[in-house]
């Protein structure tokens, strides 16, 4: 070795760098999610606002006339699930990285059951929305 090569202890197992596992036991799997969905909100969320300022001082017959179309409820839909999985990455990171001791497994589960939870409530409400359009038929 050169003296002028800097020397690179790396602190894995030959099977967790050949997996690409990491720390989290996770590796790129979760970068992978997180990039994933970064790409996949980018235009939902374009959309989302857009519409949002169409809507703008609408009444809420108009709202639930729009929010009742099939290709309005599947694109907020998603919207939902994607913002809540990408959240839920995120958020386990930061765990990952700052919390240790007793609160790690408590903390893991809360972020994995909240997010899960806040997901669901918006999946209901767009299908309320949509039934509220259904019935106005």
């Amino acid at each position: 070795m050169n003296a002028y090569e800097p020397h690179v202890d790396v602190m894995r197992s030959h099977l967790g760098r050949v997996r690409g596992l990491g720390v989290g036991h996770s590796g790129a799997e979760h970068w992978w999610g997180e990039r994933a969905s970064s790409v996949v909100l980018l235009p939902l969320s374009t959309w989302f606002v857009v519409q949002m300022f169409r809507l703008g001082g609408a009444s809420r017959a108009d709202v639930i006339k729009w929010g009742g179309k099939p290709i309005n409820a599947t694109l907020l839909i998603a919207l939902i699930i994607t913002t809540f999985y990408h959240a839920r990455l995120g958020l386990q990171v930061i765990v990952d990285d700052y919390v240790h001791g007793h609160a790690y497994l408590p903390m893991r589960l809360l972020i994995k059951l909240g997010t899960f939870l806040l997901g669901l409530l918006g999946v209901i409400s767009v299908v309320k929305l949509v039934i509220a359009h259904d019935s106005t038929k």
